[in-house]
């Protein structure tokens, strides 16, 4: 029997590191390398109060490769696709390196975005222009959002629209998988 490669180590060890460290993690398959985890809006900024699901696929060749993360419920901020939760982070992106780990863009890095939003490299051209032109309505608008989409209820009805959606062989009785094939 083989030991774990050395990327496969850090991955389980950084992924366990998010754990300890006090973050929801759900595992979305039987592999550390894809999970949700639940991130809070940091103090003294709009989002505070609000809590997004973010989905996290870790590449084979994490660290050396970066994380591929995005929101999954909305959020309104100028680096981060409305749509599809995409999030537009140099450091995240481009200058992604081995030394950093999970616990950094989740303790420092969308903090720091969330905080600091870089309205001249825009994912979101609308928030971008409201942030930069009238930063009160933009304020105005996140703590919308933050109300309608990003509270615990909200994820609970994002929780159960997922789950709606698919369907496992343990949702039928077993008369009525005897003709099923797999």
């Amino acid at each position: 029997m083989s030991s774990p490669s050395p990327g496969s180590r850090r991955m389980q060890v950084d992924v366990v590191k998010l754990i300890e460290s006090n973050h929801e993690v759900t595992l979305l398959g039987d592999e550390m390398n894809l999970f949700s985890i639940k991130f809070s809006g940091p103090p003294d900024t709009p989002y505070f109060g609000g809590v997004w699901k973010l989905r996290v696929n870790l590449p084979d060749t994490y660290p050396f490769k970066s994380p591929s993360i995005g929101f999954m419920n909305k959020i309104y901020h100028p680096n981060i696709d409305e749509a599809s939760g995409t999030v537009c982070l140099d450091v995240i992106n481009q200058k992604w390196t081995s030394m950093y780990d999970l616990t950094n863009i989740f303790d420092v890095f969308l903090p720091q975005l969330l905080t600091y939003p870089n309205a001249q490299d825009p994912l979101n051209g609308d928030a971008a222009a409201l942030y930069l032109h009238k930063p009160e309505e933009f304020r105005s608008k996140v703590r919308d959002y933050v109300q309608r989409y990003a509270t615990e209820m909200a994820l609970k009805e994002l929780d159960e629209h997922s789950s709606s959606d698919e369907s496992s062989i343990s949702d039928f009785s077993e008369d009525e998988t005897e003709g099923m094939e797999l």
